[in-house]
């Protein structure tokens, strides 16, 4: 029988074909986010450049002075009459920064507002001390405000999370702090040399910067080990403007009596590309807070492989824990700052668990100009590029529990 020879009917069956009818998919409606703020740095990386889907969207900040485009303080959106106004615009509302502009009975309404029209509320609890803020109290005022009435809570590092619980008794979501450098951008890795580079980048002293005490402090640290005879020099950074001018001018008087060792840099507030090139050019990166909890400057020495030394303050030694990244020392001790330095910048072990009868196979330091930084770098990039898909889908879940939960509750 050829190919196309017909088949005889008495020994096929009849077929009947039934048409599949396939429904269309309706498209999912993205969640309409009030982000406060949603212009910070900080909020536009939480979302997925590359989800085609675009399951969730940042409305813009309403400007609070036209004139001013480029400030989004105070937040226009956390406001009980603004949220009445346009609360068929959106969906939920999360907070981030910015509360320090209202008082914590403004706060309230805002809550009492968003149960009335059934809208979720979603706090990022990135500080429980406010860096902007001498006085703590008021702060402390809007977390008893903010972190009881909240449908779903974040922060950034498990041991902020576990304060959160001893504190209010509730659990947060931990969601890492994304990257701070472009992740697809090649980095600077700094100006190769034999001396050991420590450097503090003061900017413009703002409230819970110590600046006077880490100064000393790093001072009398690079004398003590020259002492030993090691190569070390300290490099501090100052903003030409500054919001305490008497403790900009003792800060002067330290560093130009320490000598050679110690050298200051004064400057208009840095651009992006030149902070990056100013911290790639340490070996270790020293944090000047008196107080706080996370810090988006450990994010920005991780994303350039620069070491940090982290003051006992708040959580952002645990931002990035692994050895060689990050040592911690306590302010206006020098030995403890001198001890993190040495940390930083000998070699580290790969597996802190081998037998200790073992030589476990150690890594070189992250020096500037180095090739293994250049590669540290590389390495991080990949993580931060597969992060930003990561971060975006946790937030993702956040916003549908807690759009759930308010569903349930008025159900």
């Amino acid at each position: 029988m050829t190919h196309d020879a017909p088949t005889s009917p008495s020994t096929t069956a009849p077929t009947s074909v039934v048409p599949v009818v396939v429904a269309p998919v309706a498209p999912v409606a993205p969640i309409r986010v009030a982000s406060v703020p949603a212009g910070h740095p900080y909020v536009r990386s939480l979302l997925d450049p590359h989800d085609p889907a675009g399951r969730v969207v940042h409305l813009a900040d309403p400007l609070p002075d036209p004139a001013e485009p480029a400030r989004w303080w105070p937040p226009v959106v956390l406001d009980a009459d603004w949220l009445r106004a346009h609360a068929h615009e959106v969906d939920l509302l999360h907070v981030h920064f910015g509360t320090e502009s209202y008082p914590a009975e403004h706060l309230a309404a805002v809550v009492e507002t968003l149960r009335d029209l059934r809208l979720p509320l979603v706090y990022t609890v990135h500080d429980l001390t406010n860096p902007q803020l001498v006085d703590q109290a008021p702060h402390l005022e809007h977390l008893d405000v903010l972190i009881p009435a909240a449908d779903e809570l974040i922060t950034l590092t498990d041991a902020a999370a576990d304060e959160i619980e001893a504190r209010w008794g509730r659990r947060a979501t931990v969601i890492a702090h994304p990257a701070i450098a472009d992740p697809d951008a090649e980095l600077p890795v700094g100006t190769p040399g034999d001396t050991v580079v420590v450097g503090v980048h003061l900017r413009d002293l703002r409230p819970n910067v110590a600046g006077l005490e880490t100064v000393r402090t790093l001072l009398a640290a690079v004398e003590a080990l020259r002492a030993t005879g090691a190569a070390v020099e300290a490099r501090v950074d100052l903003n030409e403007r500054v919001r305490d001018p008497e403790q900009a001018d003792r800060i002067r008087e330290l560093v130009r009596a320490a000598g050679p060792s110690a050298t200051l840099a004064e400057h208009p507030r840095l651009t992006d590309p030149e902070l990056e090139r100013s911290l790639a050019d340490l070996d270790v990166s020293v944090l000047p807070y008196r107080h706080g909890t996370h810090s988006g400057w450990v994010e920005l020495c991780w994303d350039l492989a620069v070491p940090v030394a982290a003051p006992r303050v708040g959580h952002a030694a645990a931002q990035h824990p692994e050895p060689g990244t990050t040592a911690s020392f306590d302010l206006d001790d020098p030995a403890s700052l001198a001890a993190a330095v040495i940390a930083l910048v000998s070699p580290h072990a790969v597996d802190e668990t081998a037998d200790a009868h073992d030589d476990p196979a150690r890594v070189p330091a992250s020096r500037r100009g180095s090739p293994h930084r250049a590669v540290l770098q590389q390495q991080r990039r990949s993580v931060r590029r597969r992060q930003r898909h990561d971060v975006a889908a946790a937030h993702l879940a956040v916003y549908e529990r807690a759009l759930a939960t308010v569903a349930a509750v008025t159900a």
